[in-house]
């Protein structure tokens, strides 16, 4: 043990995915409560992001809760993302950022950064995340949407999840 600081390094998850304009539509589509369930988990869910910052995340019925850390509309958000496991249990908590830049041509650029990532959990964040943009994606290009969770099967493929549907706490040791 030593008195002095160290540095540690984190792992983090980043997409990047050009999406249909105009930046206020994208910025509806990752804040608002109608649109949320839509790309990013079902219907006859709960999904709600309280403008400002400071303001209650409750995804998916209380399944990811956090608190809005910055609210720039319609360019950057940013919240703390508090996942609970299948039975209850808090998982580690990580930041979730979203920017957004409009495009000459009228898209606009999403980067997403979700950070930091325990190896467990990984391939799971990964195949996650590439499912959901996938689908805002589609919506936005007013696309019939896949299934989500055959997309999560598919896009598991791509990350090496053998049970897409389970995440590692129930995976371990299989």
């Amino acid at each position: 043990m030593t008195e002095k600081g160290i540095l540690i390094e984190e792992k983090a998850a980043r997409f990047e995915r050009v999406l249909p304009g105009p930046i206020e539509r994208v910025w509806e589509h990752l804040t608002g409560s109608e649109h949320l369930p839509l790309w990013f988990g079902g219907s006859g869910m709960k999904y709600e992001i309280e403008g400002g910052e400071g303001g209650k995340v409750d995804l998916a019925n209380g399944h990811v809760r956090g608190v809005v850390t910055r609210w720039e509309p319609p360019s950057l958000l940013s919240y703390t993302w508090n996942l609970s496991g299948p039975h209850g249990e808090r998982l580690p908590e990580s930041f979730l950022t979203f920017e957004l830049q409009p495009r000459e041509d009228g898209e606009v650029l999403l980067v997403l950064t979700h950070r930091p990532i325990g190896k467990p959990f990984q391939p799971y964040t990964l195949m996650g995340w590439h499912t959901f943009l996938d689908l805002l994606a589609a919506l936005l290009r007013g696309e019939e949407l896949e299934n989500s969770d055959e997309a999560m099967r598919r896009n598991g493929a791509l990350y090496g999840v053998e049970n897409p549907m389970h995440g590692p706490a129930q995976n371990e040791g299989a």
